[in-house]
């Protein structure tokens, strides 16, 4: 199995680009920014804040399932980037399946952080993906770091990653230089 840090749901941001949820390994400086779609946010949101639904979400719907069944989710794994996509499972225990020899099931990101906020479950995430993608946290907070370093600094990092030829990281920070061009209003970054 890959080395595989716990995480946590650091923040969920709104872009120009889309939503992108933070994936922060804890104990690390850096967050993996994962794009997602509106309703998978909303889905993770209700999760997170434990928000009263009148009807169970799909989300809950599996849940509701899997327990009827006594299964249960153990964690949630983001094990792979491939192709610039994001691969997750679902570690699933309970009946026949045991820690050992658990039910694996493929899951988008997006769900499986849906899921992960209900069951209060951990989320792991490969050492290889926090070293592809991972953005330094002080990118998303706003301190007297001025815009223009920032812009710098990414480019760097992007021309770098060129010259080693990690596409999936060059993509990554590309995708962040257009956020951060998106959200600088009147401004000239150089």
């Amino acid at each position: 199995m890959k080395d595989m840090h716990i995480s946590e749901i650091w923040s969920i941001l709104k872009t120009s680009h889309g939503n992108a949820l933070l994936l922060k390994p804890k104990d690390m400086e850096v967050a993996v920014p994962i794009f997602i779609g509106t309703l998978e946010m909303q889905s993770i949101l209700i999760g997170k804040e434990r928000l009263p639904l009148s009807r169970p979400h799909t989300h809950d719907l599996l849940l509701n399932m899997l327990a009827h069944v006594n299964l249960s989710i153990r964690k949630v794994e983001v094990f792979e980037l491939k192709d610039d996509v994001f691969h997750a499972r679902l570690i699933i225990t309970g009946g026949e399946y045991t820690k050992e020899k658990p039910l694996i099931l493929d899951s988008r990101p997006s769900d499986a952080f849906a899921i992960a906020t209900r069951k209060k479950c951990p989320i792991y995430m490969a050492s290889s993906i926090i070293e592809q993608t991972g953005v330094p946290l002080t990118f998303f907070i706003d301190d007297e770091e001025d815009t223009d370093d920032k812009y710098k600094s990414l480019k760097e990092q992007l021309e770098q990653a060129v010259a080693e030829e990690e596409y999936e990281q060059a993509a990554e920070i590309r995708d962040l230089l257009k956020i951060l061009e998106n959200e600088v209003s009147g401004g000239d970054l150089a």
